[in-house]
């Protein structure tokens, strides 16, 4: 299971806004792959996915805030 997670957001960001899932549970997901946009007090980007495979779980749903290093969603590793 990979965990997808809130990447370190910088001097004076402690957390982070999930603006827009671009997958769903059960889609499959390339290395690469733009999974979730989030947005801080000063930026909006885009987190993807760090390998293939098939998004099992969402846990942090749109609109939601989430802390640096948090787990927002998984993917099952698998050979696409």
């Amino acid at each position: 299971m990979i965990e997808i997670k809130i990447p370190k957001l910088g001097y004076g960001s402690v957390e982070a806004k999930v603006v827009h899932w671009h997958k769903k549970v059960g889609d499959p997901v390339r290395a690469g792959d733009s999974i979730v946009e989030i947005m801080t007090e000063k930026v909006n980007f885009e987190i993807e996915a760090p390998s293939d495979g098939v998004l099992t779980e969402i846990l942090v749903p749109v609109d939601e805030f989430a802390a640096e290093n948090a787990v927002v969603a998984r993917i099952q590793g698998s050979s696409l």
